[in-house]
């Protein structure tokens, strides 16, 4: 199969009208009439939105032999399902290092549909800083859950003195409070809070998904 025939066995898996997938792909009903007739093909703008939302790759619908080339369905066989899109928030960037202020951003980053119905009030913020690089990168996108408390050990956003932000591992002991790196550099040290600093440490949320900003290379 080309590409033609990929885009319309794709829009018929999925249920679609033409103009259904047209305001997917960010196009007109007529665009998408003359892609399944092969007048014309989709820009790569276009199959990026497709790919994005249903969870495929560009290579399934542009190359020949594409994802409905691979393999032939017996009849009575389970079909394969396309998780549903969904889409989270992305707020700002949080310092995994030393608290400060956080960069606001305004922004949405594609989710699993099953993570967002799991955490409906969840948001992203992008990882800044190396000193949780041993289970976040930089760069990344953390998912927080303002309404999941934290259990010892858990990773979670906190502000300290109502303006400085950070991300670090959090234990509560009887009369303190540690904020813990979990970092390939050994330049970080714990941030130790006793029950009687000056300091107000305020909890943000706790890091309930993570995915990375683009393909690893």
């Amino acid at each position: 199969m080309g590409i033609k025939e990929n885009i319309a066995e794709l829009r018929k898996r999925e249920k679609l009208t033409q103009e259904e997938f047209a305001k997917i792909a960010g196009v007109t009903r007529a665009a998408v009439a003359q892609w399944e007739s092969g007048f014309s093909e989709p820009r790569m703008g276009s199959i990026q939105k497709l790919a994005d939302h249903f969870g495929i790759s560009k290579s399934d619908i542009i190359e020949d032999g594409g994802m409905f080339g691979k393999f032939s369905i017996v009849d009575g066989a389970i079909k394969p399902t396309t998780a549903k899109p969904a889409y989270a928030p992305l707020l700002g960037r949080v310092h995994a290092g030393k608290a400060q202020e956080p960069d606001v951003l305004q922004d949405a980053v594609p989710v699993p549909y099953e993570i967002i119905k799991r955490h409906p009030q969840g948001y992203f913020l992008q990882v800044e800083g190396d000193c949780m690089d041993n289970v976040y990168p930089e760069g990344c996108y953390i998912l927080i859950d303002p309404e999941q408390r934290p259990s010892n050990g858990s990773i979670a956003v906190v502000s300290i003195d109502g303006a400085d932000y950070v991300m670090r591992r959090l234990y509560r002991g009887a009369n303190t409070l540690i904020l813990s790196p979990d970092s390939h550099n050994a330049e970080y040290e714990d941030m130790v809070f006793a029950a009687t600093t000056e300091h107000t440490v305020e909890f943000h949320g706790t890091v309930v998904w993570f995915q990375a900003s683009k393909e690893m290379e």
